[in-house]
């Protein structure tokens, strides 16, 4: 089997890999930098390379590149640390989700600050009481008639709350799941809505990690106006829109390079004469190898339904032994701030954001291999 790039894609990922270690070395951290890495200009140098929308058709503005081509880019930006969490969102998801199941109008209106790296964005998802079972939430979103009570209304009104929404202290824009039916069954009556994040009635709280970060954030919405024409999709049938998203997002390559620099540094500083570090070093460097023929697979749309909890849970995995390892290569310097302390008290969320491994193993159970479903443990 044939792992080598091209030379055609390797030239790419070195440029990308230059243009990322160049980037990451303005940072202070270069860990989880599809996350914190925030920078406007980064990722107006991202659009100015035709590193934003790659994928997307030229007709929508993108640069109707290959999905190879985008893996390689930023497989090589993340592993450098380079700051794209600004766009990452919209560049990952939002953008082809509106391409997807929005209208031209909406396209029109939103992909072109994507595409320029002028407008960032975060996801309105989790909640209090609704973190992996997105069929839980509860904001609503309220129907405002139109005049004289005619059929077409004029809008929404939202009102609840978010939280461990990454990135919405610097966000323009809310890509908002919303229930709109309180009647309907758990996974129906949700919708979904792009919500300015400058409107009315919304506050941002940010929330301070062990790390000393504060990416995610809580969002209260009270009373916030949306217009009508920003429903996306389908009126009280936007799960499986959620559900496409989720593959976006649980299938990439930040789910396996996130700390990607600080493992290289350790192998650098690790002794290789110590039989179980080598060990290690090996079982790392097969993990890796397996972790981003997954995630290929997801990129060439040659896995199955569902495939990508089993790649998240994989790769995430992965993730937390390349912590481990860097913990053991510095031994009692990790106990001092700085890179490694910080990797190894974030390291515990890598299983738990976009979806726990519990959950995701019984998506791979019940909806992959056919198993019975687990039994629902009802309150005595």
């Amino acid at each position: 089997m044939e792992f080598r790039l091209s030379p055609e894609l390797q030239a790419l990922s070195d440029e990308a890999h230059a243009v990322g270690r160049r980037a990451a070395e303005r940072q202070e951290i270069r860990e989880d930098s599809w996350l914190i890495g925030t920078s406007l200009d980064f990722s107006e140098e991202l659009a100015q390379r035709g590193w934003l929308g790659m994928t997307w058709p030229v007709d929508q503005g993108g640069g109707g590149r290959t999905a190879l081509e985008r893996f390689v880019v930023f497989e090589a930006l993340i592993a450098e640390g380079a700051p794209v969490a600004t766009s990452w969102f919209a560049d990952r998801q939002i953008g082809p989700t509106l391409m997807q199941f929005g209208t031209q109008q909406q396209c029109d209106r939103w992909l072109p600050d994507i595409i320029s790296g002028t407008s960032a964005w975060c996801i309105g998802m989790s909640e209090p009481a609704a973190g992996s079972d997105v069929a839980a939430l509860q904001t609503s979103a309220v129907s405002v008639p139109g005049p004289q009570g005619g059929t077409n209304n004029r809008g929404w009104v939202v009102n609840g709350q978010k939280v461990w929404t990454s990135g919405a202290a610097h966000a323009d824009w809310c890509y908002l799941i919303a229930r709109t039916d309180p009647t309907a069954a758990p996974h129906a009556g949700l919708s979904e809505f792009v919500v300015d994040m400058s409107a009315p009635g919304i506050e941002v709280r940010p929330i301070l990690d062990a790390t000393g970060n504060a990416h995610f954030c809580e969002v209260f919405f009270s009373d916030v106006e949306v217009p009508a024409d920003h429903l996306v999709g389908i009126l009280n049938g936007s799960f499986k829109q959620v559900m496409r998203q989720m593959e976006h997002e649980r299938g990439g390559i930040d789910r396996l390079v996130s700390n990607r620099a600080l493992y290289l540094d350790a192998v650098q500083q690790a002794d290789m004469s110590d039989p179980l570090i080598r060990n290690e070093f090996a079982a790392l460097e097969s993990g890796y190898t397996i972790g981003r023929l997954l995630v290929l697979r997801e990129v060439l749309q040659q896995a199955p339904a569902g495939f990508s909890a089993a790649t998240k849970t994989i790769c995430t995995e992965f993730e937390q032994r390349v912590a481990e390892f860097c913990v053991r290569v510095a031994g009692a310097e990790a106990m001092c701030p700085g890179r490694v302390a910080r990797n190894i008290c974030y390291a515990p969320a890598y299983t738990i954001m976009g979806g726990t491994t519990n959950i995701l193993r019984n998506i791979v159970a019940e909806r992959m291999l056919g198993l019975p479903k687990e039994p629902v443990q009802r309150g005595s």
